[in-house]
């Protein structure tokens, strides 16, 4: 199926910020931006899970408990994912490059699934990574699924009101196109702040 004239700048658009968030966390280069290689080493656990300051929000054993502020651990396996149920704390906590990548990627799978899936996962179902080679794996992975859930949609499916059902988000109340646009701002804000937590810890390292 050829994609929609609608879709295709959307798609490059998350291709491209898809790629350039993998390169900036795993290396050895990354694009600049205007096409200059510029060397980049791999994250580390360290960076990972680093908390720049107190009241982090971030990934932790579930046998540890959640955080500061926060009152639950979302997500299977051994680890969990700081949050509290709605209404969440104003101003929001500061999240680690952790709780952000994991956001992300449970994002990506959930919406996949529940476009083009079995339309039945939830936060609860997603398990959460504790170290960033699983993490950056499952980001990728989760990419991978909601770029095909992308090109499964025609120009009717971008059209119709609720073809995302994401029990997270407004998406069952949105055209599916609308919903296209938020996923790609989502991968660039959230991709920018990890390349800046990542420039802020070289730098609290005193790196060059």
């Amino acid at each position: 199926m050829s994609v929609p004239a609608r879709l295709a700048p959307l798609l490059a658009q998350f291709d491209f910020a898809r790629q350039r968030l993998t390169d900036r966390m795993a290396g050895p280069v990354m694009d600049s931006g205007n096409g200059t290689e510029v060397q980049v080493g791999p994250m580390t656990d360290e960076e990972y899970l680093w908390e720049p300051g107190p009241g982090c929000w971030s990934v932790r054993r579930h046998s540890d408990g959640p955080g500061p502020g926060a009152t639950l651990l979302v997500g299977a396996g051994d680890f969990g994912r700081d949050t509290t149920p709605p209404p969440h704390p104003e101003p929001a906590p500061f999240t680690t490059i952790a709780w952000r990548l994991s956001h992300l990627a449970e994002m990506l799978a959930l919406r996949a699934d529940h476009t083009n899936g079995g339309h039945r996962l939830t936060r609860d179902d997603y398990e959460v990574s504790g170290d960033v080679a699983t993490a950056v794996k499952a980001f990728d992975t989760a990419a991978d699924a909601w770029r095909a859930a992308l090109l499964s949609a025609d120009d009717t499916a971008l059209d119709t009101v609720g073809h995302c059902t994401y029990p997270h988000g407004s998406d069952p109340e949105e055209l599916f196109l609308d919903v296209v646009w938020w996923v790609n701002q989502e991968v660039l804000h959230h991709g920018a702040e990890i390349a800046l937590l990542r420039d802020l810890h070289r730098l609290g390292r005193g790196g060059a």
